[in-house]
């Protein structure tokens, strides 16, 4: 409409208007103004009296055709040229009737043969531009208008045919990630519109997209110069903040925005504020708030896009991902190119684990989106879950009992399809005590399974045997693991199973060939508010006829996201059945409670990555005093390609369920993992 609009302007400017013309006055001014329907209705009458005027005619199939008609005005300009073959005005109307109908190819071919007929007719320039521009040929586009401009300097339309070209070549910059360009291209425009709305908009966007939160804030606050302008820029403001993960920031703008809505009268303005607060309260985990706001908005606005894509968006944050879903289909029922619908059921089919459904969905994100660079990374990221695996793992570890052990770990994962994973190993030990100089080895192969029945539900199995020599023994045993892990409600994972193991963190251990038939039942169950709570419990009976029970529970809190900070209270209980202090730590009662803080930093932006643990308290044994005790544990990753990652990690610890001989144990080693393809070896 802009364009149409703007050559209206022209076809006017350029026309001579002789006595009749003057006659016909009014209804130039209803085209003016845009009064197609009144201009339309007054150039109709006027034909009655004077069929064959060629200026009548040409008004009543411009009006025709920017009122209700586009396809009976390009016939009615047919019609004109037939009677007009070498009219110059008659083929300038003709060809913008081509732009009316979509007909760029044919508009463009045309405009280009009268451009070169009439190098200088700035009509027939200025519609080129615009044709080019709607074909998204932008560099041509802007040379056309640049010499239309040359014709006619600082032309006012075609000062904003060019502008409309520039945002439209900054956008497409963009889609290339050519950001530098996309600013270059909107900074023009502000050198010939300063404080021009729709390019400072385009420009904060550029930044956002980059992560220059800063620089968009900065954008955004010099739009804030009226009561709907500075709600539409503290909008902007809490996002950017968002962006750099400043949620506070983010909630007190949105904040402002919302108090400042309450005095407008602008509905877009209004619904956005409450998008924004709803979106804002969800990031900072006041999730019952925004639930609430949520629940208003489903009354005014009912099933509206925006607010079942809060509504989406509240299930992903509380793991409630099959609501998240149900709104997403909702949102695609009633627009199907929607790319918060596309994207977002997306990420939900993801974390429920239906990966073929979540890469679809991407796939079509970028049809609707070419190059959209979220949609891309999140393939991206789908496609290296799914990738095998090679790892390596090297340690070495020593205890105050004077036991030394070196292993080394060669494991591969295959995922062969999205539900079914096939994974396998080779696990080397070489253990010594160097006081009474017992040396043993131990060689485990091991083949595992893991395949998903459903979203909720998974089976897990796995099997091998570990060969044991020493000067004392040689023998071969089996090990393995069958369990299920399920989740019975939102947010919380639980795991059943049996394994089999055998003990091997010393010599003297490996001769007596002790092998564990282990029960066990874990439990994590988390809340969106940052509080979680972990159970383990396991029950053992020992191939020496010996039996262990053993529960573990920790309550945790998440006090930062990124990097995630989190602290809380560790619990653990042991019995045995048989005291066999010169074997093995077997106390008939065990108890430790300790305070922790772990700091995991994996942002996927960086290339370092780590995970801090400390941790310390007190530990009962059997009815002696309370000991103190510590735990430090550290990891440093870095990713040194796409496809390749090294980490060193650390464990030294004094609690004595920590090892099987000894009070103190320390272990410190390397980890390889290779990607070594660059995508998955099956087919979504």
């Amino acid at each position: 409409m802009k364009i149409q609009i703007i050559l209206l302007t022209v076809f006017l400017a350029l026309f001579s208007f002789n006595t009749s013309a003057q006659e016909m006055q009014q209804g130039f001014q209803n085209l003016e103004r845009g009064e197609f329907e009144e201009a339309e209705k007054f150039f109709a009458r006027i034909l009655l009296d004077y069929p064959e005027n060629k200026t009548a005619r040409l008004c009543y199939a411009r009006a025709v055709g920017l009122h209700s008609d586009p396809a009976e005005a390009k016939n009615l300009f047919i019609d004109l040229l037939n009677d007009y073959p070498e009219d110059l005005e008659v083929k300038l109307n003709y060809a913008e009737s081509l732009l009316w109908n979509n007909e760029y190819d044919n508009a463009e071919t045309y405009y280009k043969v009268l451009v070169s007929e009439n190098p200088e007719n700035f009509g027939a320039l200025l519609g080129y531009a615009n044709t080019l521009s709607n074909l998204q040929d932008y560099q041509p586009a802007l040379e056309i208008v640049n010499k239309a401009l040359e014709v006619s300097p600082a032309n006012p339309n075609a000062m904003v045919s060019r502008k409309y070209i520039r945002l439209g070549y900054a956008n497409q910059y963009l889609q290339e990630r050519q950001y530098e360009n996309a600013l270059r291209s909107l900074d023009a425009n502000l050198q010939d519109f300063p404080g021009d709305k729709e390019s400072l908009l385009n420009k904060a966007n550029v930044y956002l997209i980059t992560k220059n939160s800063s620089a968009a804030k900065s954008v955004y606050e010099s739009l804030a110069l009226n009561l709907n302008d500075s709600i539409m820029a503290y909008n902007g403001i809490s996002l950017a903040a968002h962006i750099g993960e400043e949620e506070k920031e983010a909630l007190k703008y949105a904040e402002q925005a919302f108090k400042l809505a309450e005095k407008s009268i602008d509905s877009l303005r209004i619904l956005e504020a409450k998008e924004r607060y709803a979106q804002a309260l969800i990031w900072n985990n006041k999730n019952a708030q925004a639930k609430e706001v949520i629940i208003q908005m489903k009354a005014e606005y009912g099933l509206e896009i925006r607010v079942l894509a809060l509504e989406a968006t509240l299930g992903m944050y509380t793991g409630d991902f099959k609501t998240s879903i149900s709104n997403y289909e909702l949102i695609l029922e009633k627009d199907s190119t929607s790319f918060d619908g596309n994207l977002g059921i997306a990420n939900a089919y993801y974390a429920r684990g239906e990966a073929r459904k979540a890469k679809n969905a991407a796939e079509k994100t970028l049809g609707y989106y070419k190059n959209q660079q979220d949609a891309e990374q999140f393939l991206y990221k789908l496609e290296k879950v799914y990738s095998p695996v090679l790892e390596e793992n090297l340690s070495y570890s020593y205890d105050n009992g004077d036991n030394e052990a070196i292993a080394s770990r060669t494991g591969i994962r295959l995922p062969i399809s999205p539900n079914l994973e096939i994974s396998g190993g080779f696990t080397y030990r070489e253990t010594k005590n160097v006081i009474t100089n017992n040396e043993a080895t131990s060689n485990q192969f091991d083949l595992a399974a893991s395949y998903r029945l459903s979203p909720v539900f998974r089976l897990n199995a796995k099997g091998g045997f570990i060969t044991a020599n020493s000067s004392e023994t040689e023998y071969t045993n089996l090990v393995g693991e069958l369990s299920v892990a399920v989740k019975p409600f939102t947010r919380d994972d639980l795991e059943i199973g049996y394994r089999r193991d055998l003990q091997d963190f010393n010599a003297e251990l490996l001769n007596r060939q002790i092998a564990g038939n282990h029960l066990f039942l874990n439990n994590n169950y988390s809340t969106s508010y940052g509080l979680g709570w972990y159970l383990q419990y396991m029950h053992t009976e020992q191939s020496d006829d010996n039996s262990r029970e053993l529960m573990f529970t920790s309550f945790y809190y998440s006090f930062l996201k990124k990097p995630l900070l989190k602290g809380g209270f560790n619990y653990q209980y042991i019995s045995f059945k048989k005291q066999m202090p010169v074997l093995y730590f077997s106390p008939e009662k065990f108890q430790a409670a300790e305070v922790f803080i772990n700091l995991l930093g994996n942002d996927p932006n960086s290339k370092l990555n780590y995970d801090l643990t400390a941790a310390t308290g007190y530990q009962f044994i059997e009815d002696e005093s309370k000991q103190s005790t510590y735990r430090l544990m550290g990891r440093v990753g870095y990713q040194i390609s796409d496809r390749f990652m090294a980490s060193v990690y650390g464990n030294h610890s004094n609690i004595a369920s920590a090892t099987a001989a000894g009070f103190t144990y320390t272990e410190f080693g390397i980890n390889l993992k290779w990607n070594f393809s660059q995508g998955p070896i099956f087919k979504f």
